[in-house]
């Protein structure tokens, strides 16, 4: 197609301004917490990244292809897990309805599997069925994920196959939790680059369970992170407290990426081989008290300068922070109860999680403050060996935790992707 010429086209860049063709040049910047789909799934999106959740060199995208990439379904590990992290994002929680039982969840996740599958490739149901809410936009990267609670399994009569891996978090000193905003039967991760996409995507599956009464949701919440194109060049995202947010992020690269992040393929229990288990925490930030700190104090309670996400020990984003630093002063450059130093892995047993969070922003409390925070998503091949002895250390002395509240949880068993003609979880709904 002929490229029309736009009078733009012709003028010079102010410095310090974007053109459109700036614009549509570095439009395929993704958030951080999210890692290439490539060879960790075996299904990659069409936007390639560097393995931080932002593109890798030569793979800028124009504004107008967002609506295009398309992200396969069906595969051995399921979408939105790897998945650079997308601008839009829903979570919900279904319980199961008095009387739904095995045969029931098997048809539900059957027809989930296959709605899930026509809306990422950016087809909808048709006919009545067809909302028409994202009609004019192609799939925006959509993914959608399924995982289930520890319930699901007492529901459906299958309590001899729940993994021991989803026996119930400790408590910890800082959760605040709303049990009706924790856990459920079955778990549903929506991520889209077009806010209309992701929502069609939402009310098409709440529309499928209550078709026959089978689940109703039990919980949802609606998050965001910043719009591939939205910055001069990739970057890694920021949280609301202004923080880059997932520098540190296991990378598909490692040798030891998929042993930390997914259930071996000789794993038990058998039906979650290739899957993945899934921590969720509603995360709210005392933004008042946070944004009252001088950047100074700030910098100290992360342990990386605000600017540029560089740890305090000196280099850029990416280099290793050096915990053995020490000042002028012979005290460590990295304060003892820095976040940094808290969560490194090497401060844990070589602990890691995989972090794909979204942000939120749920109004005015009538205390005045922000309802915003941090849908906290952290993906591990067990969560006894990844967030728990993370979050232990948090718990015992985490500077960054006097601004943070936990209010709600959850703990679900992800299980592998489904393969081509078959749906998620089948094995276990029907072995």
């Amino acid at each position: 197609m002929t490229k029309r010429k736009n009078s733009q086209d012709t003028k010079t860049e102010t410095p310090g301004r974007f053109s459109r063709r700036r614009l549509l040049a570095t439009a395929g910047g993704a958030g951080a917490a999210g890692l290439a789909a490539g060879a960790a799934t075996g299904a990659a999106a069409s936007r390639r990244d560097d393995g931080d959740g932002t593109p890798g060199a030569g793979a800028d995208v124009a504004l107008t292809t967002l609506g295009g990439t398309a992200v396969p379904f069906h595969g051995r590990h399921q979408p939105g897990i790897t998945t650079p992290v997308q601008a839009r994002g829903h979570l919900a929680a279904f319980d199961l309805a008095p009387g739904a039982g095995r045969r029931e969840a098997a048809e539900l996740l059957r027809r989930w599997s296959a709605l899930a599958a026509e809306l990422m490739a950016g087809r909808g149901p048709g006919g009545e069925e067809d909302l028409a809410i994202a009609r004019d936009a192609g799939p925006a990267s959509l993914t959608v994920t399924f995982g289930f609670g520890r319930g699901f399994f007492d529901a459906t009569g299958l309590t001899a196959a729940r993994p021991l891996a989803l026996d119930p978090l400790p408590e910890f000193s800082a959760d605040r939790l709303d049990p009706e905003r924790s856990e459920g039967h079955l778990w549903v991760q929506i991520g889209a680059d077009d806010a209309l996409v992701a929502f069609n995507a939402l009310r098409a599956l709440q529309r499928s369970a209550a078709r026959d009464g089978t689940a109703a949701v039990r919980w949802q919440m609606s998050g965001f992170n910043r719009s591939p194109g939205a910055t001069a060049r990739p970057m890694t995202t920021r949280n609301l407290m202004g923080q880059v947010d997932g520098t540190n992020n296991p990378q598909p690269s490692e040798p030891d990426f998929e042993r930390r992040i997914f259930v071996p393929g000789d794993g038990d229990p058998a039906w979650m081989r290739n899957g993945s288990y899934l921590v969720f925490r509603r995360i709210r930030m005392l933004l008042d008290d946070w944004e009252g700190r001088s950047l100074a104090d700030q910098e100290r309670i992360i342990g990386r300068r605000k600017a540029d996400g560089a740890p305090l020990t000196g280099g850029g984003e990416t280099t290793p922070v050096d915990l053995a630093a020490t000042g002028a002063d012979g005290r460590p450059v990295i304060a003892a109860n820095a976040h940094v130093r808290v969560t490194a892995p090497e401060s844990n047993g070589g602990a890691a999680m995989l972090r794909r969070p979204f942000s939120y922003h749920d109004g005015i409390r009538s205390d005045g403050a922000p309802d915003a925070g941090l849908l906290f998503l952290a993906w591990q091949a067990d969560p006894l060996t990844g967030f728990v002895p993370v979050q232990r250390k948090l718990d015992r002395g985490d500077a960054l935790s006097p601004f943070l509240r936990h209010e709600a949880s959850g703990l679900f068993a992800v299980p592998g992707g489904a393969p081509e003609g078959g749906y998620v979880g089948q094995e276990l709904l029907e072995g």
